[in-house]
């Protein structure tokens, strides 16, 4: 929950609980809800798939796939931690946590199938993945703004009102942006992911369908995240604009 928004929030209500709108407390839970039960969704699909064998570790997958897609300055490398899994475009690697780049699991595989497929979305100059390289400087930007004002309004350098709403809609439509810019890359890096494996018979049909499963939950971890961005972004739009009705 953002300490910032909910400042703002109580300040423009005399409703709810703690003084905050129903309609706040209804979008943070649902969020929260919906976070957690795919969260707890995804965690049991991959420790299900870790226990299918194939014969490939998850290093050997991500090798495969760069090499068959005409990728040979991309390292694939090992990195600490537990959904670490990420792809580094400044670097050219590929970072593998420590389990998925030694295991050799149907969920290995996806994860380091889904991770190259960043890196063919690079080399192809996928317009979406660029977009949102080029959104980072301002989400960063905008991120340490919306600290800075929330520490202004806690000390009465600002007056908590509806310019200060207007300032952080401002900058949250930043992130929230960001956040649904990353739907369309992180689904198609899983389709990339998939097409290759099953194109090159890393898995049988029913090894496919559990890869398939497992991205489909890891995507729909960055959908939650956009859905409930935008509905707090619309919320404070409608605080600023006066238009929201007492619950």
């Amino acid at each position: 929950m953002n300490v910032d928004f909910l400042l703002l929030a109580q300040q423009q209500s005399s409703s709810g609980y703690m003084g905050i709108g129903l309609g706040y407390w209804v979008i943070i839970g649902a969020s929260m809800l919906a976070s957690l039960l795919i969260s707890s969704t995804l965690k049991r699909r991959f420790n299900e798939y870790s226990q299918i064998p194939i014969r490939w570790t998850g290093a050997q997958i991500a090798e495969a796939m760069l090499r068959q897609n005409g990728i040979n300055d991309v390292r694939v490398i090992s990195t600490p931690g537990h959904l670490t899994d990420h792809y580094d475009p400044t670097n050219k690697t590929v970072n593998l946590s420590e389990m998925v780049y030694s295991s050799n699991s149907v969920a290995a595989a996806a994860v380091a199938a889904h991770e190259c497929g960043h890196a063919v979305q690079h080399q192809q100059a996928y317009q979406w993945l660029t977009l949102r390289s080029k959104m980072v400087p301002a989400v960063q930007f905008s991120s340490n703004m919306l600290n800075v004002v929330m520490m202004l309004s806690l000390f009465g350098a600002f007056m908590l009102g509806p310019t200060t709403i207007w300032i952080y809609v401002a900058l949250f439509s930043v992130t929230t942006l960001f956040s649904v810019v990353t739907l369309p890359v992180e689904f198609d890096a899983s389709r990339r992911a998939l097409a290759w494996m099953e194109s090159s018979g890393v898995a049988s049909s029913m090894e496919h369908e559990k890869a398939k499963n497992a991205l489909f939950w890891a995507a729909m971890t960055y959908f939650v995240a956009a859905v409930g961005s935008i509905a707090q972004l619309l919320y404070f739009v409608m605080l600023a604009l006066g238009g929201r009705r007492d619950e």
